[in-house]
């Protein structure tokens, strides 16, 4: 059996607002700890999971999956639906100790079985990466192709440096 035999999703519901919460508190931070300043670090962290901002996503459509290894939360992934044929993964994060263990895979390949379940026409499946994440080469390596660069306003002076990544599914 493979590491990657060993994991697991399933979609979430409203009551996982909070262990949603919990898992970006151990991955969001310690992705762009070395990339945002703490301010905007906080700023973004606060914008994007507090409980009750992950309900409202939810509300708005996002669908968020977490993974599992070994029945233990590993990481998350959101999948909007933005247009009729343009899906965005608007987050996807794998907890630091669990790097490595095929989890980032496995929940690419979920978002796009379930994009493909929803979605059998042809569709793009696209993603933002800032662009001083070394995930970037393992979106590069997943199939994603850098698409176009944005500086995208998020508030209170902050930008995301993005690239957006994408593919034909």
């Amino acid at each position: 059996m493979t590491e990657i035999d060993m994991l697991t999703t399933r979609k979430a519901n409203p009551t996982d607002c909070t262990l949603i919460n919990i898992l970006a508190a151990k991955a969001f931070p310690a992705t762009y700890k070395n990339i945002l300043s703490p301010e905007q670090l906080s700023y973004m962290f606060n914008m994007m999971y507090a409980p009750e901002n992950i309900l409202q996503q939810m509300n708005e459509g996002h669908i968020y999956f977490i993974c599992y290894k070994d029945n233990e939360p590993c990481g998350y992934v959101s999948i909007e639906q933005q247009d009729n044929d343009l899906f965005h993964l608007q987050k996807i994060y794998v907890i630091p100790y669990f790097q490595g263990c095929g989890a980032g895979r496995f929940l690419i390949m979920e978002a796009i079985k379930y994009i493909k379940e929803i979605h059998p026409d042809p569709c793009t499946m696209e993603l933002n990466v800032n662009r001083n994440n070394k995930a970037f080469h393992f979106y590069e390596r997943m199939g994603l192709k850098k698409l176009r660069k944005g500086d995208f306003p998020i508030g209170n002076g902050y930008y995301m440096n993005d690239y957006i990544m994408g593919m034909e599914l």
